[in-house]
């Protein structure tokens, strides 16, 4: 019996050599390869001005060692708010529709995170739009809105500086979204507002006032910001004459 077992052990077949697997094809990129933020080769002009103009000013004014430190835009964030949407489809899909021509760029839908029952509202109802830019596309609609939109606004007269958060973000509401021209007042359904937050790496209000202000934004200047700088002004001045 002995024997035996070990005559079967002994048969026992051998463990199989592993096979090795083949290695998976990468995955090719979508597209042509380029960078589909180019806009065709066109660059805003406020990039070119913030590089040669602006950046090297405010590292200065700031008295910063690293040009690295210098304050920057990091993206703009638009949003439209519906409070009956669940209701009215239509109303979100000009909602869209017009943030889309506004920026460029296509709007998603905003979701209720909670669920109220005084407002008949669940978790998941569109409760609005928004869209979020950054690079190149951010500078190009920067353009459109210092230059001609704020312009367009009815009895605008400048710009609040309360609206900072204290971390460097600012934020502000157009009431209609008409002042943009590419809106056609012929094709909307409605005059509706928007919400435009502009976050900036400035770690202070000041950094990003002085940033928003060199790249031409129109704030009142009888402001917090300014009524501080004017004292060390006014002793400059005084050691000069002196």
């Amino acid at each position: 019996m002995a024997e035996a077992k070990k005559k079967v052990t002994a048969k026992k077949a051998k463990p199989k050599p592993k096979v090795k697997s083949k290695a998976k094809p990468s995955a090719k990129p979508k597209g042509n390869g380029k960078n589909t933020t180019d806009m065709n080769g066109y660059l805003p002009n406020l990039i070119t001005l913030f590089k040669d103009n602006i950046s090297p000013a405010l590292q200065k004014q700031l008295g910063l060692k690293n040009p690295y430190q210098v304050p920057r835009i990091q993206k703009i964030s638009l949003n439209i708010g519906i409070g009956n949407a669940r209701e009215e489809k239509n109303a979100l899909e000009h909602a869209i529709n017009d943030l889309t021509t506004i920026t460029g760029q296509k709007a998603v839908v905003t979701k209720a995170k909670k669920a109220i029952s005084n407002f008949k509202l669940r978790v998941g109802d569109p409760v609005g739009t928004r869209v979020t830019l950054r690079r190149q596309r951010m500078y190009e609609f920067l353009e459109r809105l210092i230059s001609i939109a704020l312009p367009r606004v009815r009895d605008f007269t400048g710009l609040s500086v309360k609206s900072f958060d204290g971390r460097g973000n600012y934020s502000f509401g157009i009431l209609e979204q008409i002042v943009f021209p590419e809106i056609d007042y012929d094709k909307i359904d409605k005059i509706r507002g928007l919400d435009i937050t502009i976050t900036t790496s400035a770690k202070t209000d000041e950094g990003a006032y002085l940033l928003l202000k060199s790249l031409g934004f129109p704030f009142r200047l009888d402001n917090r910001f300014e009524r501080a700088a004017r004292p060390a002004e006014e002793a400059a001045d005084l050691e000069e004459v002196n």
